[in-house]
């Protein structure tokens, strides 16, 4: 991947390789913008419960740059997936109808959720905020190489 320019096909659909953090940011940015907006549209027309579906379409292309970020860190793609797997349970409990209100959650959606949370924030830090492995690592050479 050139430096200069972001290729969005293999951000959003490549589990493989390495990526700054710059294309990290702006790839998830650029994500979470538009999936905010998805979210505003299917809380109005049908609530908690669509806006949980579309979290579900989200979550490839999420991954993809997680994942990819997370081998610039030499972290395996072990890491993210368990955080991802936590989502997933989230979004089904939504669904399902276990999650209760957002006034109100149930216990089993806080016990899932918080750590889940806290997981994804420790994760969000580690990943955008600290220098991946210098030089080549198992998953490729550094992107911030010429």
């Amino acid at each position: 991947m050139k430096d200069l320019h972001l290729d969005w096909k293999y951000l959003l659909t490549s589990f493989d390789g390495r990526i700054p953090r710059r294309h990290f940011w702006i790839a998830l940015g650029a994500l979470v913008v538009i999936e905010i907006l998805c979210h505003l549209i299917a809380n109005r027309i049908q609530g908690e419960r669509l806006g949980a579906i579309v979290d579900l379409a989200f979550l490839y292309p999420e991954f993809a740059i997680t994942a990819k970020r997370a081998h610039d860190r030499n972290i395996r793609t072990l890491v993210p997936s368990l955080f991802f797997a936590g989502a997933v349970l989230l979004d089904f409990l939504i669904i399902l109808g276990l999650s209760g209100p957002s006034e109100q959650p149930t216990t089993l959606f806080l016990i899932v959720g918080i750590p889940v949370g806290l997981f994804g924030l420790a994760l969000l830090i580690d990943l955008g905020f600290r220098r991946g492995t210098p030089g080549p690592n198992r998953y490729g050479p550094d992107p911030l190489s010429h």
